[in-house]
């Protein structure tokens, strides 16, 4: 009896198959992969947590050994901000052009091509938060 009904159950299975089109089946392996590439995407894209020990302390020594005068290290933190050469010579009441030799020192003391790379590697130093 329990082959009988087993019997019965895979001719079912096998014509409820065959009256299902192809384009289901289609559009569940495509529902699956959008769920897989999803959960790989969260789980490959998610932002690196850095932990900070305590409050920012500068390395003096790091400092020093760069050679930045205080006016430059006036000019990386305002960098650091995200200010423009036009918005860091109105805070420190200088020409743009003196902002620009200011940014160019910090770049060659720093060994940096960018801004960016220059706060990148200022950061890595410790000489700024």
């Amino acid at each position: 009896m329990a082959a009988l009904v087993g019997f019965l159950k895979f001719v079912e299975y096998k014509y409820v198959v065959r009256d299902i089109p192809l384009e289901f089946y289609i559009g569940l392996i495509a529902v699956m992969f959008t769920a897989i590439g999803i959960w790989a995407g969260l789980k490959l894209t998610r932002p690196k947590v850095v932990e900070v020990s305590g409050p920012f302390a500068m390395n003096e020594a790091n400092l020093k050994s760069t050679g930045i005068s205080k006016r430059e290290y006036e000019v990386l933190e305002l960098l650091a901000a995200g200010m423009s050469n036009q918005e860091i010579s109105e805070k420190l009441f200088v020409s743009n052009s003196t902002v620009k030799t200011h940014v160019s020192s910090v770049l060659a003391k720093l060994d940096a091509s960018r801004r960016t790379e220059a706060i990148a590697k200022a950061k890595n130093l410790r000489i700024i938060p």
